[in-house]
């Protein structure tokens, strides 16, 4: 592969990129609003047009929602080279309030700050349409320049990430050997900050419950009944108030197990982030660091588990005072897990831990939310070590091999479902206004994250 050719390629034909990324981000494909139902479809077909225009044997495949993706090379993949699966999607978030924002934003434009830096902004600039655009036009230099793929390469993008993926099961279920590969490339992910290229290594996993304790037969007068009634709100805020010790362990029995101590050498790598509690909580308005004491804040985001109390809710919450006892309280609850702790196992020391502490005349009934594994990549894959490297030949700087704090399920699902290993790259940054108004993407993000994934493909 001539990278110093396909380099030059993607150097001069930047602004017919950034046509293409424009002409997508115009669509205003919110998954969670069903009146964005068409513009939806719209966004799929648009990028099956374009994936078909590269020599991909592209199509929409309808779902029990919105419509994938999916795109397979047009020859037959045979010998020793791997087949990459590339995993995006056209779907984005609301972009309420409107009134926040800038400008129109499915009407994207370029920005340039005082500084002399140009940013993309509108909904979707950088999750994920940027990002996936970074990757097909990687593709597309290639090909303009070779020829051909030096590796053959599968195409998913989905349109429900950002409302829940409630498709995406039965999809894998049905079309999972199809789309089964050797590894998968997922670009919905970051960089250490704007100069410094980052792979994610591991993410949590993620498992989520809601409480609902009740007591008296219909909501109480305080006045008549307070006292001898007992109160869920009580009884439910005991209960979440000994999820944790003083030390901010929790206290679930069995939490623990499956969960190792981080390595030494990963520990020194992450000190050499230079990541203070000071650093990490001032963004937000805050100082001194909760949970486990003496973990620092990237092992407790990275690589210890969690577990919150999302919300809480019981009786009267409205506008003025009303004074009852409620009849019931509610609670929804979180875990991020890590290692090999059992998702299944959890919720149900969970569950026996707060059936255990409901007094007599309660009862309390519990509803499923999420529920994966936490998820690591083998630090010895070769195509980890190959991604690292393409990564410090474009940024000029040793790559940060970081964890991620959150979940992204279809790599639980590749990994434990089909097989897979994700290799994660990246381009966002922390500022990047995601899920928020002028949602933006640093042009440089856009233009080296083409370049970045040229030189993965390459070095493949």
């Amino acid at each position: 592969m001539n990278i110093d050719a396909i380099l030059k390629r993607i150097d001069d034909n930047i602004d017919e990129s950034l046509e293409r990324l424009f002409a997508l981000l115009r669509i205003p494909s919110i998954s969670t609003d069903p009146a964005y139902d068409e513009q939806c479809r719209e966004a799929a077909h648009w990028l099956k047009e374009d994936l078909a225009a590269l020599g991909f044997l592209a199509e929409v495949r309808d779902t029990d929602g919105k419509p994938m993706v999916l795109a397979k090379p047009a020859e037959p993949t045979t010998g020793d080279k791997p087949h990459i699966l590339f995993y995006g999607h056209y779907d984005v978030q609301p972009v309420d309030p409107l009134e926040l924002w800038d400008e129109d934003p499915f009407a994207p434009r370029i920005v340039t700050r005082e500084d002399g830096s140009k940013i993309i902004v509108a909904r979707g600039a950088c999750d994920d349409k940027g990002q996936l655009m970074t990757f097909i036009e990687a593709m597309r230099a290639i090909l303009a320049v070779e020829g051909r793929l030096p590796v053959p390469v599968s195409v998913l993008i989905e349109g429900e990430e950002e409302s829940g993926s409630p498709s995406l099961p039965g999809f894998l279920a049905k079309s999972g050997e199809e789309i089964r590969c050797d590894a998968a490339f997922v670009c919905d992910t970051g960089m250490w900050d704007a100069e410094t290229p980052a792979i994610a290594l591991s993410l949590r996993g993620l498992v989520g419950d809601e409480i609902t304790v009740k007591c008296a037969s219909r909501d109480l007068h305080s006045g008549q009944f307070g006292g001898p009634a007992r109160n869920p709100n009580h009884v439910l805020a005991s209960i979440l108030a000994a999820l944790h010790d003083e030390t901010g362990r929790v206290t679930v029995p069995g939490f623990y197990e499956g969960v190792t101590e981080t390595p030494a050498e990963t520990m020194e790598n992450w000190a050499g982030l230079d990541m203070t509690a000071e650093k990490f909580l001032g963004p937000i308005g805050l100082e001194t660091p909760a949970g486990e004491e003496g973990r620092t804040v990237l092992e407790q985001v990275w690589a210890r588990p969690t577990l919150e109390v999302n919300g809480m809710w019981g009786g009267y919450t409205g506008t003025g005072f009303k004074t009852v006892i409620p009849a019931e309280a509610h609670a929804k609850v979180s875990f991020r897990l890590v290692g090999d702790q059992d998702p299944d196992k959890l919720r149900e020391a969970f569950r026996a831990f707060v059936r255990e502490r409901v007094p007599a005349d309660c009862t309390v009934e519990f509803k499923k939310h999420g529920n994966g594994p936490a998820f690591r990549v083998p630090s010895d894959w070769p195509i980890l070590k190959i991604g690292e490297e393409a990564l410090n030949a474009e940024w000029g700087k040793q790559t940060a091999m970081v964890g991620m704090g959150g979940s992204i399920p279809i790599v639980h699902d590749f990994k434990y479902g089909l097989g897979m290993d994700t290799l994660m790259i990246g381009f966002a940054l922390e500022d990047d206004n995601v899920h928020s108004p002028n949602e933006k993407f640093n042009l440089s993000s856009f233009h080296k994250g083409i370049r970045s994934w040229a030189r993965v493909l390459a070095a493949l």
